[in-house]
């Protein structure tokens, strides 16, 4: 099939910055999932678990802003990971209403084996580091652009979400 539309299109799906975010999101969690299935983690369940092994107990708000996710969310990711014995839940002391979120001795040591992660995704990505974190960088500027600008719209009145 022929691609016949111009490249000057703004509405040409190649030039959409949400297409190419998307389908790079697909396709690099794709990579990840042999590497994590082995250890019993899913990619959302990793993220979780790299919040964790970074500071711990965190309370549910605290893990929930630093992840991005919603509370329902993470909520589902939490139980999954408790079910498997890697996290616990307690009622933090301080505040009974909140949660606080922490390893199990088994999540702690799953960590050794996580140090392999990165490594291995490097490679079979077969990219430069620099390269990479170069693009980490500015994604999280776009991420940051795209907030101010769902925040400016909010407050406009307007229904602006980032993708």
């Amino acid at each position: 099939m022929l691609d016949t539309a111009p490249t000057d299109d703004p509405l040409a799906l190649e030039r959409q910055v949400c297409f190419a975010l998307a389908v790079a999101s697909r396709t690099v969690v794709s990579v990840y999932r042999p590497v994590l299935e082995p250890m019993g983690l899913t990619h959302p369940q990793y993220l979780v678990m790299l919040a964790l092994w970074g500071a711990e107990p965190l309370s549910l708000t605290e893990l929930s802003r630093r992840l991005d996710l919603d509370a329902g969310t993470l909520s589902r990711l939490l139980k999954r990971l408790e079910a498997a014995g890697l996290v616990r839940r307690d009622r933090n002391r301080a505040d009974e209403r909140s949660l606080a979120v922490a390893l199990t001795p088994r999540g702690r040591e799953l960590r050794g084996r996580a140090l392999e992660v990165p490594g291995t995704i490097l490679e079979r990505l077969g990219m430069d580091v620099d390269d990479l974190l170069d693009l980490r960088d500015r994604l999280t500027d776009v991420i940051a652009a795209a907030k101010a600008a769902a925040e400016a719209g909010a407050e406009a009145g307007a229904e602006v979400r980032p993708a």
